[in-house]
């Protein structure tokens, strides 16, 4: 392999681990992705006589768990009766009845769930009963640990490589070539599936509740993650990953039939590797959100058709790189038909891409204003330089003959001492042997290198592997995200439920200074909450250094605390939207009053500072 290609692979390996931290630096902050869209009684009123029931209405379905609502009277103690349930079998409904004889105060409703689409989502807010209160209660709103979340996306992005690795390897290896590097690639990818749905099988319980790494091996969790539809669908994939081990050792083992029994025997065997392929693929269409929203029933199996795309493409490139980069060389052939089945893949990809846009984002306007929106538009652009990318592939597989590459003059042979290798030591013999393998080699090598067509072919996989790597990752970071329909309903339900935001009241803005104490650590935040009323607001932060330029921080965090009512702090889960500019998307701020906002900037390993500023919300 030439040195450009190695240096490729290297960045190819730097790059992937980058990606990986980038896609994890945010775990546990998560947008939420059912929205809490209406209440009864409504957050911040107060009724004249204790209801029977607290119920709550989202944006779209939600598992319910023992705890997910619990109502807590003015001193902290649950006065909720009984399991929270849906509401006439609807799923995007919770309710749970509260004791008889509750007095007069403000209580609090924490609420905790699993959005249809696997994802958990928490907030809670208040109401007050006769008159309002003060309450000593601590909103217990819990997001996602940091560490389970980090864990856990790195096993989604994982299980998303794997899939691709182990159908493109298959696919690969069954219409254009096979050899030991694409078994390889097909095995590690059934390697990485499987451990990675072990993980997220492990990693869920503790996921969707909020708990530390401690919690992931606690059994009533595991058992109530795994017989939610998430859970379920990680058992399935696991159950299917052993039939996709029969298909491993059948498509990569001895067992061609002879005669005019092997037609058939190929069309049984694509036919099943087909079902269990669309089987896996089904795993994420049945839990993520292809299952919730808008025609479900059209959806997942589109999403299945996009994953199959996605595999055979993406994990078809990584084949093709291994075969270019083994020992024997590749039949120009098998190049030439990988590129018929690239080109179906993609086509198979853009006619499914189009619907799910259009189902998850819903309008022209959600495209830039949404972070949903703008990750596909980043998804779409990586799409268009990988198929860029693929046309000078195609030009370079034109290149290739089926003929084996000329070979250049032998390498002289080892000299050996009067009476041959016979009459060597043992020791002698196998180091005269390893020498021949290894000059061997090199000479394959450099023929291989000598290779115009097929060296070109290879550079130019390379650098599409590169671009597919970010690709998943983008693809991951979109399957973490509040779909832009979902966003922008949850947006209209605000301004037409009755709600908080159906108020003209401006967004509240905080202005604040800070120093960290290192080198460039002075600067000013710009806290900016809107509506800025109680209910769910958008919190957005730009960081600017003396000059009034944008800067970019390691960390920035922000809180809010109600001091008088011992609520808090609520964390504000900000995702970084460009240089200096983060926000929170859909973060419950539960009641109106004065709330102490803390800043928390961190310059460097040991430079941080954290400032504290008051706000009203109405």
């Amino acid at each position: 392999m030439s040195t450009t290609v190695r240096r490729l692979g290297g960045l190819l390996g730097a790059l992937a681990a980058a990606l990986l931290c980038v896609l994890t630096a945010g775990a546990g902050t998560a947008s939420a992705h059912a929205a809490l869209t209406a209440t009864d009684p409504r957050q911040g009123s107060v009724v004249p006589e204790a209801p029977r029931q607290v119920r709550l209405t989202f944006s779209e379905g939600v598992l319910l768990g023992a705890d997910s609502v619990r109502v807590l009277d003015p001193k902290g103690a649950r006065v909720d009766d009984g399991r929270p349930a849906h509401v006439d079998g609807r799923s995007e409904t919770a309710a749970v009845a509260l004791r008889t004889g509750i007095a007069n105060g403000t209580y609090t409703v924490a609420w905790q769930a699993v959005s249809a689409d696997s994802h958990p989502v928490a907030g809670a807010f208040t109401f007050s009963v006769g008159a309002p209160s003060a309450t000593t209660v601590k909103a217990a709103v819990k997001g996602t640990d940091p560490v389970v979340g980090t864990l856990y996306d790195t096993a989604r992005y994982a299980a998303y490589a794997g899939f691709a690795l182990l159908v493109g390897g298959c696919v690969f290896a069954a219409v254009c070539h096979t050899g030991r590097g694409v078994r390889r690639v097909a095995v590690g990818g059934w390697v990485a599936l499987f451990l990675a749905t072990a993980a997220l099988s492990l990693l869920r319980g503790a996921y969707t509740s909020g708990r530390g790494p401690g919690a992931v091996l606690d059994l009533s969790l595991l058992g109530d993650a795994l017989s939610s539809r998430p859970g379920a669908a990680l058992l399935t994939r696991l159950l299917l990953l052993s039939a996709a081990a029969v298909v491993l050792a059948v498509v990569f083992g001895e067992h061609a039939r002879p005669g005019g029994g092997r037609r058939a025997y190929a069309w049984g065997l694509g036919a099943g590797g087909g079902l269990v392929a669309a089987g896996l693929a089904a795993t994420w269409a049945a839990a993520e959100h292809a299952s919730a929203g808008l025609q479900p029933w059209v959806a997942m199996p589109v999403d299945v058709l996009h994953l199959l795309g996605v595999g055979v493409w993406l994990g078809g490139l990584a084949a093709l790189l291994a075969a270019l980069g083994a020992e024997e060389p590749l039949p120009g052939g098998a190049a030439r038909r990988f590129s018929r089945l690239a080109f179906t893949a993609v086509c198979v990809l853009v006619a499914t891409g189009i619907y799910q846009a259009w189902r998850q984002v819903g309008g022209w306007a959600a495209l830039t204003g949404t972070e949903y929106g703008r990750w596909l538009l980043v998804k779409v652009g990586l799409v268009g330089v990988l198929v860029v990318l693929a046309a000078f592939s195609r030009r370079w597989t034109a290149r290739i003959g089926d003929r084996a590459p000329a070979r250049g003059p032998r390498p002289k042979a080892v000299p050996e001492k009067p009476g041959g290798a016979a009459g060597a030591s043992p020791e002698r013999a196998a180091q005269l042997a390893r020498q021949r393998a290894a000059m061997a080699k090199a000479a394959g090598r450099r023929e291989r290198a000598a290779d115009e067509g097929r060296s070109g072919l290879r550079r130019a996989v390379l650098a599409e592997a590169v671009v597919a790597v970010v690709l998943l990752a983008v693809t991951t970071v979109l399957t973490t995200t509040q779909p832009g329909r979902a966003e922008t309903e949850q947006k209209r339900a605000g301004r037409t439920d009755g709600g908080p935001s159906a108020s003209a009241a401006g967004p509240v803005e905080a202005r604040i200074a800070y120093d960290t104490g290192g080198k460039d650590g002075r600067g000013t935040a710009r806290v900016t909450v809107a509506p800025g009323r109680s209910g769910t607001n958008t919190v957005d932060v730009t960081l600017t250094d003396p000059a009034g330029r944008p800067v970019d921080v390691p960390e920035v965090a922000v809180s809010f605390t109600e001091k008088e009512k011992g609520i808090g702090p609520l964390r504000a889960p900000l995702k970084r939207l460009s240089a200096g500019r983060s926000r929170a998307s859909g973060f419950q701020l539960p009641m109106a009053g004065r709330w102490q906002l803390t800043l928390t900037v961190r310059t460097s390993e040991i430079d941080q500072v954290t400032e504290i500023e008051d706000v009203k919300i109405d």
